[in-house]
């Protein structure tokens, strides 16, 4: 619970900047290149190679657009982009970290000298200041990471420099993502977090609703920052709001646009699952395992565990218990793989293995499940209550 409330006062702490930043417009003669039409169109094909897992295209046209505008940050933070991407299947790999990092540096270098030397850029060369720090943070507080002290260095650089683009985002809808971020969190946080709400009384007062209305306003209007927008709205309709039409339809858009995003194909997949389309949601899974067996860029075994286990549930279900085990045996193998073994997936993988093997007449081997699972929970939790009722069970009719 610390990690999560850390990793919550990280992200307030940089999205509060972007609200400050709406306070106070003034007009002068800011450049924006963001929303410059013809770059958008030079980099609208490289967007949609980056979101689909074609990085080898993606960092071509980059490289490409980097020749034409060396001396400006949007280049190496697209580049960075395309690495933070390579990141997102599996946040517990740090295969990628290095390269990422550098792109942000870099971001941050020509950042400051755009900042230092050109006053008609300091606009944008403080809005990929603070993009650059927030990312740097948001990589160090991740799983696996947790760099704390380097987080909130981080943060307080993105804040220093978000609080200095006051009151352009008329400029640039790319400007209104953060605002629309903490609009909600800073509402969601104190409302689920009780021990947080002390520490909100020194941030600005948010508004979920609007915060909703602005992330879509996004969604709908920002070249750079949509996709991000509609990733963040379908999480929080999903996992917040519990509004499953709007989820289900984000997620459905998302995964049909980028067909080769394992992240978005396995967000699709388990809010199918979760819905009851069972019917719909067994050839998506499936799709996610055929593309794992084919060794397809960013399909690993992190989202080889989720299919497997929806598709185990299915089967069992439909009373097929031999396809129910053998999808459970291979979501078991894939959350070993990635040493995923003390996860929600994981457990309810080994009762349902347990609970095969008992209606199957093995009741070793349904102990032997079922004993795991003890091993591995904790005393409150859920599963090992479960585990326990079974297996006193099993030891009642022995």
């Amino acid at each position: 619970m610390k990690v999560k409330y850390c990793s919550l006062l990280f992200f307030l702490l940089v999205a509060v900047g972007s609200v400050k930043a709406q306070q106070n417009a003034k007009k002068d003669t800011t450049i924006i290149l963001l929303s410059d039409l013809s770059i958008q169109i030079e980099c609208a094909q490289a967007l949609e190679n980056l979101y689909n897992f074609n990085f080898p295209q993606a960092e071509q046209q980059f490289r490409w657009l980097k020749q034409k505008y060396k001396w400006h940050p949007l280049p190496y933070f697209l580049m960075g982009l395309i690495e933070w991407w390579k990141i997102m299947p599996n946040i517990l790999d740090k295969t990628y970290d290095e390269s990422f990092l550098a792109y942000m540096d870099t971001t941050i270098m020509v950042s400051e000298n755009l900042y230092k030397k050109y006053p008609a850029y300091k606009v944008e060369a403080t809005f990929f200041l603070a993009a650059a720090y927030g990312f740097k943070g948001r990589l160090y507080s991740e799983e696996g990471r947790h760099q704390w002290r380097k987080a909130a260095s981080a943060g307080k650089q993105a804040l220093n420099y978000l609080e200095e683009s006051k009151g352009y985002h008329s400029l640039s809808p790319e400007l209104l993502f953060g605002d629309a971020l903490y609009n909600y969190f800073s509402v969601w946080v104190p409302e689920n977090y009780s021990a947080l709400k002390p520490i909100m009384w020194f941030f600005p007062k948010g508004d979920k609703a609007l915060g909703l209305k602005q992330l879509r306003e996004v969604s709908y209007n920002a070249f750079y920052t949509r996709t991000e927008a509609m990733v963040w709205l379908m999480r929080i309709q999903n996992s917040y709001e519990n509004n499953n039409r709007e989820a289900m339809h984000l997620s459905e858009y998302l995964y049909t646009t980028y067909p080769n995003n394992p992240f978005f194909h396995r967000y699709y997949a388990r809010v199918l699952y979760a819905n009851g389309r069972f019917t719909q949601a067994e050839p998506v899974c499936k799709k996610i395992l055929e593309k794992i067996d084919s060794a397809q860029v960013g399909y690993e075994a992190t989202s080889g565990r989720y299919a497997a286990f929806f598709l185990g549930q299915i089967h069992e279900a439909r009373g097929k218990l031999e396809d129910a085990k053998n999808y459970y045996l291979k979501s078991k193998l894939y959350s070993e793989k990635v040493n995923a073994t003390d996860a929600g997936y994981y457990l309810y993988t080994l009762i349902s293995l347990g609970e095969i093997a008992e209606k199957q007449g093995n009741k070793a081997e349904a102990k032997k499940y079922f004993t795991e699972v003890k091993k591995r929970s904790n005393r409150k939790d859920e599963t090992f209550k479960d585990a326990k009722k079974r297996l006193k069970k099993l030891e009642k009719n022995d």
